[in-house]
């Protein structure tokens, strides 16, 4: 059996076999008459699945499991690493030189570039003796717990492109993005509430918007559901005033009678099954998200390790802590944008780097500290994996002949990793001497998926979705090393 609890044939589904053994040469001429969701429909229902058991029921991973949940903390726009994490003290006293230096970012080639030295001054931290910045007074008290990667490395320095192969593991667009992969690959602890949730930044979402949290070629289920921190936490979720739940139950026991009448005369479509699972789980949601999302039940110590009353950092530690309480209840993956797309609403510092980092470290540090200890004092660290970082770096000169703004850096930057069975206390890779390319032990966003799927216990050579005559995964038929260094 597969993981979809399909019937294997060597290894394969009869519709794979019979695609790769010849027989899949007609059936591409049939498709073209009847659609790919023909055959779909016809194969499920041989391999005695209906298509309308919800996708997203518990599986079986393919090994233990170190973690049960992922929490993504994307800094949208691209953070400085050499003025956060990655200490470079050979630059002090470079500031303004004119050096030979090969960068690529959104102004072009270039071979040289005025040094913009770091702006913060950096200190050890923990037993591990990790460098940070001043940027980050309450995370640096979380150091031993983190392992950095220090020599992340990307195939664009565009942020559209960037963000979705940090998401996706392609430049372009139509793949599906890694919590949909993980919604596929394990389907969800709690039928209650959503696999995949994301979180945006009030100040809009990021660029190329929701194809950043999208299933792609999957089916529609394995999409995130956005959720907001503020107000009902998902909009439409509840009913109209009078509506009584057991008329709502009735009401689309009646819409599930008519969809399953339209699906049965037509060839199988998924966005249609999808629709029809979210009808049902948005019923579920609405006794169960409100509960969730109700952090007022946190007591009042919890509230200010998160600074949720702090004015700069209140609206990422509400989305940090609803991102805990979501986890608690099961909630496969969760993302949470810090940067929205408007004008400086993100880390992308081409004007004035300080300004522009004082501010966004200002609203996360503390709730991102928040979040390590209250996970680790609830003893939920060990299983939940943190994931932080942006699409790419930034370069150690400046983008313009005035100013200190740094153009993008997909040569080499800084992204970190902890809990969920991550070896915290350490760095991996360096970049070089100004942090303008990685030099040691080069990762790749590629490897940052393989060792994020390994620890929830999926071998991402055998996390395949067949589309389109294709095995497809996440990283690619290439594949790529988990990165064992930090395991």
């Amino acid at each position: 059996m597969n993981q979809s609890g399909k019937q294997n044939f060597c290894g394969r589904t009869r519709r794979e076999f019979m695609w790769q053994t010849g027989a899949g040469f007609g059936s591409v001429a049939l498709s073209g008459m009847l659609g790919d969701d023909f055959f779909t429909k016809q194969s499920m229902a041989a391999d005695g699945v209906t298509p309308f058991e919800s996708p997203l029921s518990p599986k079986d991973p393919h090994f233990d499991p170190k973690a049960t949940s992922v929490i993504f903390l994307y800094m949208y726009g691209g953070p400085s690493h050499i003025d956060t994490f990655d200490h470079k003290p050979n630059m002090i006293g470079m500031d303004g030189k004119t050096i030979e230096v090969k960068t690529f970012g959104r102004g072009g080639h270039k071979n040289q570039g005025r040094i913009v030295e770091p702006r913060w001054k950096f200190q050890q931290y923990g037993e591990s003796g990790q460098w940070v910045s001043e940027l980050f007074p309450h995370l640096s008290g979380c150091v031993d717990d983190i392992a950095f990667l220090k020599s992340m490395t990307a195939d664009s320095p565009i942020h559209g492109s960037a963000m979705l192969m940090m998401n996706s593991g392609r430049i372009l667009s139509g793949s599906p993005c890694i919590g949909s992969w993980v919604n596929y690959g394990l389907g969800t602890e709690n039928l209650d509430l959503p696999g995949f949730v994301v979180m945006l930044d009030p100040r809009g979402g990021p660029i190329s918007g929701a194809k950043n949290w999208s299933s792609g070629f999957m089916p529609a289920s394995y999409q995130a559901t956005v959720m907001r921190s503020k107000g009902a936490p998902i909009l439409d979720l509840v009913p109209p005033k009078g509506m009584s739940r057991d008329a709502q139950r009735d009401l689309l026991d009646s819409l599930m009678a008519y969809n399953n009448d339209h699906m049965d005369t037509r060839a199988y479509n998924s966005d249609l099954a999808a629709r029809i699972a979210n009808y049902e789980l948005a019923f579920k949601m609405q006794s169960s998200a409100p509960e969730a999302t109700d952090i007022s039940q946190e007591t009042q110590e919890t509230q200010e390790l998160y600074g949720l009353h702090d004015e700069h950092s209140g609206t990422f530690g509400r989305q940090c802590l609803l991102a805990r309480r979501l986890v608690e209840r099961g909630v496969r993956f969760i993302q949470i944008y810090s940067g929205g797309h408007h004008n400086d609403a993100n880390w992308d510092a081409h004007g004035d780097l300080e300004d522009n980092h004082n501010l966004h470290a200002a609203e996360t540090d503390k709730p991102i500290a928040g979040l390590l200890k209250d996970l680790k004092q609830r003893g939920m660290l060990e299983n939940t994996l943190i994931v932080w970082g942006g699409e790419f770096g930034r370069q150690p000169t400046a983008e313009y002949a005035k100013g200190t703004g740094r153009d993008h850096n997909s040569y080499g930057f800084t992204m970190w990793m902890a809990g969920g069975g991550i070896k915290g206390g350490q760095s991996v890779g360096t970049t070089d001497e100004i942090g303008s390319q990685a030099v040691e032990d080069k990762l790749h966003v590629k490897n940052l998926h393989a060792t994020i799927l390994h620890q929830l216990g999926l071998d991402h050579t055998k996390l395949t979705y067949f589309y389109d005559g294709l095995d497809e995964s996440l990283v690619g038929i290439e594949g790529a090393e988990v990165i064992h260094q930090v395991i």
